[in-house]
């Protein structure tokens, strides 16, 4: 009964889930103190001191905290606007970055014969050897027009309408 405990706790995704836990909750208290004590003062230089704490509202004896509310959600779109701004962008231009540009032989198209995933760029199946230009065209090309010829090589040519006779 432990070996399987052990097993499951030595995974590397259970592993990497309790690092990312205990990660964010550190980073999640980096991001809080730049909200709370860079980001907001800042706020409070132009309007005031931010805190709403003290707004309430009495209704039958009953008091709501309507400013701790309001400050609550004030941190959140803080928080989100410092994530975004600060985390989210940098991180997006970095991938960015590093993207490269699709080959133009990545891309695959089906073989209109044998439906194998052949480049679009073929001019003739590997796996069937069936012909896939048709007056020049490639076969992407050929399909868009609706002229596509895909013929194995030696195979006679398709039959050909009849005539009508007349007499």
């Amino acid at each position: 009964m432990l070996d399987g405990f052990k097993k499951f706790i030595l995974r590397g995704n259970v592993l990497d889930l309790a690092v990312g836990v205990i990660v964010g909750a550190a980073f999640t208290a980096i991001v809080n103190s730049l909200v709370k004590d860079i980001i907001t003062p800042i706020f409070g230089i132009f309007g005031g001191l931010p805190d709403f704490s003290t707004w309430t509202v009495e209704i039958n004896g009953s008091q709501f905290g309507i400013g701790n509310f309001i400050n609550a959600v004030i941190s959140f779109l803080l928080t989100a606007v410092v994530l975004y701004f600060f985390i989210i962008v940098p991180a997006n231009r970095l991938m960015d970055l590093r993207k490269v540009e699709e080959d133009a032989d990545d891309k695959t198209m089906r073989c209109p014969e044998c439906r194998s995933k052949i480049p679009e760029t073929a001019r003739r199946c590997p796996f069937c050897t069936a012909v896939l230009v048709a007056d020049g065209r490639t076969a992407p090309e050929a399909a868009a027009v609706g002229t596509m010829a895909a013929a194995r090589p030696g195979a006679p040519p398709p039959p050909a309408a009849p005539r009508a006779t007349g007499g």
